[in-house]
């Protein structure tokens, strides 16, 4: 079972979800920061890195001695990632999707097979939890390859939970598509139900079951929960806006081992979400 946790904006407590339910199930899990542009399951778990691959993309390398400047290559980019000028082919690696249609249509083979680099994947174990996390390049824009690296890198036939990033951008449909469930993980305040609104559209778009951890959860107003129940959101959770998970947290501690008492409740939304999905079973789609 693959579930994904996720939110629509930044800092309502997808990784302090994440991490603690992996602890909670030590032993049993994969737990995989896909938030590459900035994971931090690590400053939580602190995981002794084993081993790290580096990750690159294809890029268009163009073989001027081939080229007849036909602008082939160009005319089917649709990220203007090449162009012709005069003869001369400009190759934008910024821009480029990898896709390699420029390859496929060139009929003079002149492309080659360059490549950049993403970033990196890193696999190691924290707290008894296996991790794997992707970091990518600074100053890359393309996530999503690095993203599918991370999660291909998961056991398939094991339980995996995804860190995921905020937002509803490809880096998030990367990290969500094909798994068997997403926790929402929201704060009840206008900013927290707008931006989770646009999160659950685009769940249901991927068809996946979803639910919602509500986290600082007696501070704001109640639309939140108006909203889950207007739309049949389950609210799996509720974590209050407690002094004592704040200081646990900003000490980079887990809350299910400095307050013990939240194990047991980490251990039964495991098992609210694990039976959602057996009672809900779908086609996960290709990753």
């Amino acid at each position: 079972m693959i579930i994904s946790v996720a939110s629509g904006k930044g800092g309502t407590g997808k990784t302090t979800v994440a991490t603690n339910m992996a602890i909670s199930m030590k032993g049993e899990c994969t737990l995989l920061d896909c938030d590459v542009e900035e994971p931090n399951v690590h400053l939580f778990l602190h995981p002794l890195i084993e081993r790290s691959e580096t990750v690159t993309t294809f890029i268009p390398e163009v073989v001027e001695s081939r080229c007849t400047w036909c602008r082939k290559c160009a005319d089917i980019c649709r990220f203007r990632a090449i162009a012709v000028v005069g003869k001369k082919v400009l190759v934008f690696p910024e821009l480029c999707h990898s896709c390699g249609g420029c390859q496929v249509v060139c009929p003079e083979q002149a492309i080659a097979d360059g490549s950049r680099e993403l970033g990196v994947v890193e696999w190691g174990t924290g707290a008894g939890v296996p991790v794997v996390q992707g970091r990518i390049r600074v100053g890359e824009a393309m996530a999503p390859p690095l993203i599918r690296k991370v999660r291909a890198a998961a056991d398939s036939d094991g339980t995996v939970i995804i860190d995921a990033p905020p937002g509803t951008s490809c880096p998030v449909i990367a990290a969500m598509r094909g798994v068997d469930f997403v926790l929402m993980v929201t704060e009840p305040t206008p900013f927290g139900l707008h931006d989770l609104e646009l999160a659950v559209g685009a769940v249901r778009l991927l068809d996946i079951p979803c639910g919602l951890v509500i986290n600082r959860a007696d501070m704001g107003d109640d639309r939140v929960r108006q909203y889950a129940r207007r739309e049949d959101l389950p609210i799996l959770m509720e974590i209050p806006f407690d002094r004592r998970i704040a200081e646990t947290y900003s000490r980079g501690g887990m809350i299910v081992e400095e307050m013990p008492e939240w194990k047991e409740k980490f251990k039964s939304l495991f098992r609210q979400i694990e039976g959602r999905v057996k009672a809900t079973p779908r086609g996960r789609t290709a990753q």
